[in-house]
């Protein structure tokens, strides 16, 4: 073991542009490891090099010595097409992180994975938050660390910086669905097409993409049941048919000779439904509500007319039912409020509770 250094020599312009010669030293330590040499570069300080000599031979001799440490870690962009990769094969939601990536990709460039500290993620997230909302920065910020974490796994890197930085709180956004008077006001503005599509989610919570996707062998109509073999959460689930929405299925395959149930006029699956809706939107006088709407207006009214957080976790196919009891446990709490001011004027029967109460002493004493 020993340290040596190499002098390098630099060409430079002063301001006149003349051409001038500088020495650089840099100061190396040599050991082996394992039977390999290793030569490393620590810097034009001699002292330095002597010191990170004698920590060499302290962390080999004590066990500790890793050899992954020096290799050169690949930098966020590296890492970025890695991972878009990965996102493609195993997420639905890969196109989201495709918006994320572009925002980090501007700020993190070139950094190398082991150079990015917590504070660079900070940075980011207060210079990014000054143009979106802080829920587009928590999405960001998810990303990244999902894709940390891979790189750990991956053994790209060996820390992830993102788990030191807090999120930004968010107020759960207002969940929004239609009244009855709504739902008959929306459908009776649509077009014959899109009415179908609206029915559809209205009457079984699917999301938009569920939906133009769905094709008749996903219909059983002897079962009465439309079966989501690939859905978001990845498991598959079935889903009951009502009468009206039979109806509506029987007249949409009377004119269909294609697989999939909705086609648009070059005769694909639709994309999105978006600037149709959006319109149809303006014409029901309807404000503040989108598409995913409908499902959220599905599962509402299905907890208010008393169906339990159980069955309605598995019709719309969330992964937790703790997802359903965040966002609709709420509504369950009103519907048992009412059912307990049922339950009375029931038993009051007519009798005011004074009276009751007098009644019972009468009978006790």
């Amino acid at each position: 073991m020993a340290i040596f250094k190499k002098e390098y020599e630099i060409k430079d312009k002063d301001e006149d542009k003349k051409e001038k010669k500088k020495i650089k030293v840099v100061w190396y330590i040599d050991y082996y490891f394992e039977g390999k040499r290793i030569r490393e570069a620590i810097g034009p300080n001699k002292k330095l090099a002597e010191k990170s000599l004698a920590i060499r031979k302290a962390e080999i001799a004590q066990g500790k010595y890793d050899i992954q440490k020096l290799k050169p870690s690949i930098t966020f962009n590296e890492l970025a097409e890695i991972y878009i990769e990965y996102a493609k094969a195993n997420k639905k939601s890969w196109k989201r992180d495709v918006v994320s990536l572009n925002s980090l990709f501007k700020f993190f460039k070139t950094m190398r994975l082991k150079s990015i500290t917590s504070f660079h993620v900070e940075k980011y997230k207060l210079k990014r938050v000054e143009g979106v909302s802080p829920a587009t920065v928590n999405r960001d910020l998810a990303c990244m660390k999902h894709m940390f974490n891979l790189a750990i796994k991956w053994g790209k890197t060996t820390k992830n910086p993102v788990k030191e930085v807090k999120m930004f709180k968010v107020k759960n956004r207002r969940l929004r669905f239609l009244s009855e008077e709504e739902v008959q006001r929306l459908i009776e503005c649509c077009s014959e097409q899109l009415r179908s599509v609206v029915i559809i989610a209205i009457y079984t919570g699917m999301r938009k993409s569920e939906i133009l996707n769905l094709g008749w062998s996903d219909i059983d109509f002897s079962r009465r049941l439309i079966m989501i073999d690939d859905s978001k959460s990845g498991s598959p689930r079935q889903i009951p048919i009502n009468d009206l929405l039979m109806k509506t299925l029987l007249t949409l395959r009377s004119h269909s000779s294609s697989h999939y149930i909705f086609l648009n006029k070059h005769e694909k699956p639709y994309k999105d439904v978006r600037t149709a809706f959006n319109t149809v939107l303006k014409k029901a006088r309807l404000k503040g509500f989108t598409f995913h709407d409908l499902r959220r207006t599905f599962a509402s009214h299905l907890v208010m007319s008393g169906v339990d957080l159980v069955t309605v976790k598995e019709l719309l196919g969330h992964k937790t039912i703790q997802i359903t009891v965040n966002r609709y446990s709420y509504l369950s709490e009103k519907h048992k409020l009412k059912a307990v001011n049922i339950l009375e004027r029931r038993l009051s029967l007519g009798h005011s509770t004074d009276t009751m109460v007098k009644e019972t002493e009468v009978f006790y004493s």
